[in-house]
């Protein structure tokens, strides 16, 4: 009897380890292609990324030449500024010099003009007759010939210093109208040359700011190259496992290495930022426009984490991709998923349904790290 007993257990057991054999060597062959084909989207990511990587380097490195040549530029211009400067000193100290000049002749032409005024006049009143005073004058008529000369030879000083001293005011008159001239130019130049100069500043500056970004993308770029690399690894042992007859799991991948490259959750005709506020006041969704009734697939792989109405979503899906990481699908007309269901990218998850204004639309957000962000960013550029 014990026997008998014993023999049909071992037969149970053995027809289910059958069964069980059997169902995992159905699963295998499933498993194994859901995770090739994860290797190989991380395999065709990384070479993005690298790609975008070797980019960014050719990109910085057309950056930093072009601010060698704005600081050099700069410092012809700080070279010019100087001796504008120098210049204008110059320029400045001749005028002074000028002006000091001027007011030296015209204080002692002031100075000097009562004695020739009267010099002048007494000349004037001699006349052509003074010769005939000068002899009725002397007694002498020698002297007449020399004071007739000592009066010639004082006219020509007079007329010489006069001549002489209005001769170098015109001059100063002429060299400052060029002085000023040239100080007016300088001004011009110098504001110029400091225009251009802080225009060239302002270029290296943005030159800076955007080497700073590619330095933050370039860091960025091989963190997410190395999360990709170890979700790589992980799918290469899950590989063996499943090779070698062992039921395994493929891991989930992240989802922040494929920002940009994420699928539409849905042929859209057209797109606008939603107006609702969501679950969040920094909600920042889309709503897509697409026929009622066409197919809403999920953007990244992960786990439904809620399928089902919720209040001013209509029917509501959201996927867990990890590590706080969600998507949102709202106004669904049918759900095709329920909670805790592993989903692949590309899986459908429904249809798409009303919103509540009445038109035909996908409501779709993104939260990274809890975090509301712009679902364009992260989606591929539509052609």
């Amino acid at each position: 009897m014990e026997l008998r007993f014993f023999s049909h257990t071992r037969a149970a057991a053995f027809l289910l380890f059958s069964v069980v054999a059997s169902f995992v060597s159905a699963a295998q062959p499933a498993d194994r292609s859901r995770t090739e084909a994860q290797s190989r989207r991380v395999t065709d990511r990384v070479q993005a990324l690298q790609r975008e990587a070797d980019k960014l380097t050719n990109d910085e490195r057309t950056l930093l030449g072009d601010l060698r040549k704005l600081e050099l530029d700069r410092e012809i211009k700080a070279e010019e500024l100087r001796r504008l400067a120098e210049e204008g000193l110059k320029v400045a100290a001749d005028l002074s010099a000028n002006e000091t000049r001027t007011k030296t002749l015209e204080e002692q032409e002031a100075s000097t003009r009562p004695e020739l005024r009267s010099r002048l006049v007494d000349i004037y009143k001699l006349g052509q007759g003074r010769y005939l005073r000068l002899l009725l004058s002397t007694s002498d008529v020698r002297q007449v010939g020399q004071a007739s000369r000592t009066l010639a030879a004082l006219a020509k000083i007079d007329h010489d210093r006069v001549v002489s001293r209005q001769r170098t005011l015109d001059e100063l008159k002429v060299s400052r109208k060029s002085l000023e001239e040239r100080r007016r130019q300088l001004t011009v130049l110098r504001t110029n040359a400091e225009r251009a100069e802080a225009a060239l500043g302002q270029a290296a500056a943005a030159r800076n700011n955007l080497i700073k970004d590619i330095d933050g993308r370039r860091d960025l770029n091989a963190q997410l190259v190395a999360e990709l690399q170890a979700a790589q690894q992980k799918l290469q042992t899950t590989l063996r496992d499943l090779a070698n007859g062992t039921a395994a799991d493929a891991p989930a991948l992240p989802i922040r290495p494929f920002r940009g490259d994420l699928d539409w959750p849905v042929a859209a005709t057209a797109n606008r930022r939603s107006p609702r506020n969501g679950t969040s006041p920094a909600s920042t969704g889309i709503d897509i426009t697409a026929p009622e009734g066409a197919p809403v697939s999920a953007v990244h792989e992960g786990t439904v984490a809620f399928a089902g109405p919720f209040g001013g979503f209509g029917n509501l899906v959201i996927v867990e991709h990890g590590g706080q990481n969600f998507s949102l699908y709202g106004n669904l007309l049918e759900i095709a998923v329920a909670r805790g269901d592993r989903i692949d990218r590309g899986q459908n998850l429904g249809t798409v349904g009303l919103a509540p204004a009445g038109s035909s639309e996908l409501h779709f957000e993104l939260r990274i790290d809890g975090q509301s962000v712009d679902p364009l960013q992260w989606l591929k550029k539509r052609p």
